[in-house]
């Protein structure tokens, strides 16, 4: 058997080695007028200070987000695609493409 302080480290190493869990989160697809044009579904690793969303073997990485005032401004950076990506609470994200006027914008549980 093992020693406690020995097990407690290896449980500890272990809690600490896992990468970051992705969730399944709906999406709302709309214009960046607010027209809707349908749902989506992705996979939203939250990093806290950054995100990605993966769907169909392609993967969006946010980027550092920032914002002077987070009480003012909601956090968010230009993706390496030319995409703003916000994050609007713990629980939803958005990445808007002004390119193709749309939006997606995902509720996590």
């Amino acid at each position: 058997m093992l020693p406690l302080p020995l097990l407690f480290t290896a449980l500890l190493l272990a809690g600490c080695a896992s990468g970051p869990q992705g969730v399944a989160c709906r999406g709302d697809l709309s214009t960046l007028d607010g027209k809707a044009l349908g749902q989506s579904t992705a996979k939203v690793f939250d990093l806290v200070n950054a995100f990605s969303v993966s769907n169909d073997d392609v993967t969006v990485e946010s980027g550092p987000l920032h914002s002077n005032d987070r009480l003012r401004w909601i956090p968010s950076a230009v993706t390496k695609e030319g995409y703003y990506a916000q994050r609007l609470s713990s629980h939803q994200f958005r990445l808007i493409n002004p390119y193709q006027d749309n939006q997606v914008t995902w509720q996590c549980p």
